[in-house]
């Protein structure tokens, strides 16, 4: 079982008109402003859940998508094209001091959905604003890679490759983010920021959605009666990925100190499952090759590491717990048989052998979409 965390889609934006911002030169330019105000408008409704129209209207609308998210997935996929092309046709006269102050008179305002204040908002939700045309695309695509992930927990278990498809695809998203976005946004960003803007967090999230893709791939190895060893080792490659999504997570604390616990408690949580998974696979395979001793020695020091790191969070607290006592009773039959029939040494510390790890998954890789329209301003 996967634990779930839906954070990263809870964002919320406030309106924004461009035709009210940018003084176009000609009728087309105005009517493809009016048309991106209209699709961020649909979509800022899918998001804040603020939409006037019914489900059944909302699904004739979309062309008979019955999924909430994948329909926003939709509203984003009509809406990054126009956007994109936006930026192009801004960035070629960006030089410009007029198309600078009507940038700022949109007030593009976000909330974050990672940082700790959002999890306490008793005056309301708390926007961060920036003056920068790259901050709308930036938590556009945060929004899109994580409203892909959400579809990836959706569409299991019925569609196993779909959802290992979605997660790479949101992996890829938020590596293009951490690498092609957000740096040349950087010189922009203030000091009072959501972490969504910090480069590592986007590496942190990318790296959470590999590990999803790799325990989808998994569970379908489970299923097909893959050996012990190798599925030890492909646990073990989801917790090295956890390791990796660390160190990014360490690095994005220094650059800003908002950032919830709920995002750390998740990806130590993630990495106690995987590890209580991957050493039962190898403690398995060890007594495969009758090492009875050693498979029980496994077995009991994973046991001590995972209870010293149960979890708050009550839904993810059920599951570890559950993979806790089973893990527990797996030992006190192997500890028994042991005992009464094989009497091989218990080793333990330096004596046991390390865990090895295998990463499979990969992104898929994000290649932004333009539509190529010309735009012209009077300037």
């Amino acid at each position: 079982m996967m634990l779930q965390f839906r954070d990263p889609a809870n964002l919320k934006t406030k309106k924004i008109v461009f035709e009210e911002a940018y003084v176009a030169r000609d009728s087309a330019t105005l009517e493809q402003l009016k048309e991106l105000s209209s699709k961020r408008r649909i979509l800022v409704e899918s998001t804040n859940k603020s939409s006037p129209i019914t489900k059944a209207i909302a699904r004739e609308m979309s062309g008979g998508l019955t999924s909430q998210s994948e329909q926003v997935l939709q509203k984003l996929e009509l809406y990054l094209p126009v956007l994109e092309n936006l930026l192009f046709h801004i960035d070629s006269v960006s030089s410009n001091g007029q198309i600078v102050q009507w940038t700022s008179e949109l007030k593009i305002q976000w909330t974050s959905a990672l940082s700790s204040s959002s999890f306490f908002k008793f005056g309301g939700s708390k926007y961060f604003q920036m003056d920068n045309l790259r901050f709308e695309i930036v938590m556009t695509l945060f929004l899109y890679g994580a409203i892909l992930r959400e579809r990836a927990s959706e569409v299991l278990p019925s569609d196993v490759l779909q959802s290992v498809t979605l997660f790479r695809e949101a992996a890829g998203v938020y590596y293009c983010l951490a690498h092609e976005v957000l740096p040349s946004l950087q010189p922009s960003v203030p000091v009072e920021k959501p972490p969504e803007v910090v480069p590592s967090v986007s590496t942190v999230i990318s790296l959470i959605c590999l590990a999803e893709a790799q325990a989808v791939t998994i569970k379908r190895a489970e299923e097909k009666g893959t050996s012990f060893g190798l599925l030890a080792k492909l646990h073990y490659g989801i917790v090295e990925l956890l390791d990796e999504a660390t160190d990014s997570l360490h690095t994005a604390s220094m650059e800003c100190k908002d950032i919830s616990s709920f995002l750390v408690e998740f990806i130590t949580s993630c990495k106690v499952l995987h590890e209580l998974k991957s050493q039962k696979y190898l403690a398995e395979s060890l007594k495969n090759d009758g090492q009875f001793g050693v498979a029980v020695g496994l077995l009991r020091r994973a046991l001590i590491n995972a209870k010293r790191k149960i979890p708050s969070e009550q839904s993810w607290k059920s599951v570890i717990k559950k993979e806790i006592d089973n893990f527990a009773e797996l030992l006190r039959k192997h500890e028994h048989e042991n005992e009464f029939v094989w009497h091989e040494k218990v080793p333990s510390g330096d004596e046991l052998p390390k865990p090895d790890g295998n990463k499979i998954a990969s992104i898929i890789p994000y290649i932004p979409k333009r539509w190529e329209r010309e735009l012209a301003f009077k300037i």
